[in-house]
């Protein structure tokens, strides 16, 4: 089943995060990603023509947000937005992260 047609369940912590290894080996799924912070946390910057295309992506990246109940940090300006994932919560990375990254893409692929 792809990443993309999961869906992030709440996550209330109590669990560990994501080992290093184990989320290089989950970005396989996500390429485009990039693991920073120690390998606790996922970023991507999206590159538009202009500021209204940036603006409208990040408007459906927190519809996703809402819907999946997983909210990243989004930085967005002129041509770009920078989306930063992690579960707050455990203060690293859940398969969450990933499902949410690769739901990110697609909306960027649709744009």
């Amino acid at each position: 089943m792809s990443l993309s047609s999961k869906t992030c369940t709440p996550c209330r912590g109590g669990v560990e995060p994501m080992a290093a290894d184990q989320a290089k080996e989950m970005l396989k799924q996500v390429p485009e990603w990039s693991l920073t912070h120690e390998a606790t946390r996922l970023e991507r910057r999206f590159t538009f023509k202009n500021f209204a295309e940036a603006n409208r992506f990040v408007d459906r990246v927190g519809d996703l947000a809402e819907e999946q109940d997983h909210h990243p940090d989004i930085t967005f300006g002129w041509g770009y937005a920078l989306v930063e994932i992690w579960t707050h919560k455990i203060g690293g990375l859940h398969e969450n992260d990933f499902i949410f990254a690769a739901k990110t893409d697609d909306i960027y692929r649709s744009s």
